[in-house]
């Protein structure tokens, strides 16, 4: 699964949001890419919802570095309040920047926790995504 890029005009289309969703992000740090953030929330014309929120979503966005701890665990903990069959959005730090998570250890984490990887894509200079959905 090779990195797809993104338009550098409409980064969040890809995620393919819309209007009205909510969206629950998780790992929110001071290396996150705010103009992302922005444009994700321009999409769905509200805030995101932040990861102490008990709303049930529609979509998940989680910022994950290595070092941040288990990352299964955090895929497993960030699906409790997702709809069936939303998607979850994995963003790493592109390789050779810090904290960057090996796509073998996405992997290994994404299928422990009951998902698989649909496709990743570059977000910019600083961020990969990678599109998780549930093997059911």
């Amino acid at each position: 699964m090779s990195p797809v890029a993104a338009s550098s005009d409409n980064l969040a289309e890809v995620f393919e949001f819309h209007e009205g969703q909510l969206v629950q992000e998780f790992g929110y740090d001071d290396d996150v890419d705010l103009d992302l953030r922005d444009a994700i929330e321009d999409l769905i014309d509200a805030d995101l919802e932040d990861e102490y929120s008990r709303e049930i979503v529609d979509g998940v966005i989680m910022w994950w570095r290595d070092g941040d701890g288990d990352l299964t665990d955090g895929l497993v903990d960030c699906l409790s309040s997702l709809v069936a069959g939303g998607p979850v959005w994995l963003l790493t730090p592109k390789p050779g920047r810090p904290g960057h998570v090996d796509p073998a250890d996405i992997q290994e984490a994404a299928n422990t926790a009951g998902l698989r990887g649909m496709n990743a894509v570059s977000l910019g200079p600083d961020w990969s995504g990678t599109r998780l959905a549930s093997r059911s």
